[in-house]
């Protein structure tokens, strides 16, 4: 497609940091979160074009080796200063300038990644869906799974109550019911699983309702200490057990996908194409959860995309979660064929409350989050939203 092929003359570059607080705070494994501070990146055209990405690690490491504070710093010191006032040929020309030199720093470069990818939809006046499919098309995705949707499903993701409240477990999985979610995902860790996914199934029980329930433990358990906790998991007859053991024990997770019967999802371990090949070749999980911005972008994310098509892999779209700026991304990615779960997106108000976010996304009665085929966020007044509730900070 020729639209990939535009070149981009970057004049501007700006960063703004947003903190919308959350309606409740959110709890894993490794620690909480009570508001959404996050990067939201600016880049300007020479011709006038505008284009918005996000990058949305947390404030403390517990989730990945990248911070708010370390993203940032990336991307004053070393990713505007490649884009500022330089020409690229094509949007894959800018990409690839973004990688040389620099190791990891993936959500750093997701914010700049996506927000060239934006820029490309604006200047050229077509969707972020279709810049995807002909990026697909270019590396040789099969025809089947060039197809998409207008929608995608949303599946709840349930954080851990303080104290370990079931009966405040069970209210939010009865909302998340009612409001009509494709799946509910519970959050686990050594000592609060077992009970928890039996109460989220009760409250299904009750209300008659058939939805699929799977665990998320963000990398808590070993193999070695935990190996019992897991197979009490493996005995609830769940969708799926995500990201068990810790993203670095790399061979543990092959192993522990042959070990239970529960499929296993890869979630954090999944940091790049390289180990997407490494679990394939190694005869790993079939399942993995797809991060646009844990990968560094949506480059790598259609060629992660391309190896899981190909080699037989269940994929799904996972967040942050970002505002609805980063989610934008994994909306219109999610939307592919090779997506066959729920994704993590939900509607804003699940998050922040009705107004709060940055673009509104909304669910409908049947669990659907629509997707924008927008040539550009920069047409939801995001110019102005952030410049009343952002602080330009690079």
């Amino acid at each position: 497609m020729e639209a990939l092929d535009t070149a981009l003359e970057i004049s501007g570059v700006r960063l703004f940091e947003v903190a919308i607080p959350l309606t409740e705070p959110f709890r894993i494994s490794g620690g909480a979160m009570r508001a959404r501070r996050s990067l939201i990146v600016e880049l300007t055209d020479k011709g006038g074009a505008v284009g918005y990405g996000e990058s949305a690690p947390f404030e403390r490491p517990f989730y990945s080796d990248e911070t708010l504070y370390s993203a940032k710093a990336c991307l004053i010191q070393h990713l505007f200063p490649r884009l500022k006032g330089q020409t690229f040929g094509s949007l894959e020309v800018a990409v690839h300038a973004l990688e040389k030199g620099i190791r990891g720093n993936r959500m750093a470069r997701a914010g700049v990644e996506t927000a060239l990818w934006d820029l490309l939809c604006s200047k050229a006046g077509v969707s972020l869906r279709t810049l995807l499919a002909a990026l697909m098309q270019r590396l040789g995705v099969p025809d089947p799974m060039r197809a998409s949707r207008s929608y995608v499903e949303s599946g709840a993701a349930l954080g851990m109550p303080e104290g370990g409240d079931l009966d405040a477990l069970g209210d939010q999985a009865h909302l998340a019911l009612e409001a009509g979610y494709k799946r509910i995902k519970v959050k686990v860790e050594p000592g609060f699983d077992v009970a928890p996914v039996r109460a989220v199934r009760e409250v299904a029980r009750e209300g008659g309702r058939k939805v699929r329930i799977w665990a998320d433990a963000n990398g808590s358990y070993t193999r070695e200490k935990e190996m019992e906790a897991l197979q009490a998991l493996d005995r609830e007859g769940l969708v799926l057990l995500e990201q068990p053991l810790p993203p670095d024990d790399v061979l543990g997770t092959i192993k522990i996908a042959h070990e239970i019967v529960t499929p296993v999802c890869v979630d954090e371990s999944l940091v790049d194409d390289r180990a997407a090949q490494l679990f394939l070749e190694s005869d790993g999980p079939k399942v993995w959860n797809l991060k646009v911005q844990r990968v560094g972008g949506l480059w790598e994310s259609v060629r992660i995309y391309k190896r899981a098509v190909e080699g037989g892999v269940k994929l799904w779209g996972g967040t942050m979660p970002e505002t609805g700026v980063g989610a934008h991304a994994i909306l219109c990615l999610g939307s592919f064929a090779g997506f066959v779960y729920p994704t993590d997106v939900a509607p804003s108000k699940r998050w922040y409350g009705a107004g709060a976010d940055l673009i509104e996304l909304h669910m409908d009665g049947q669990g659907r989050i629509s997707v924008s085929d927008t040539p550009g966020l920069h047409r939801f007044k995001l110019k102005e939203k952030l410049e009343k509730v952002g602080k330009v900070v690079g």
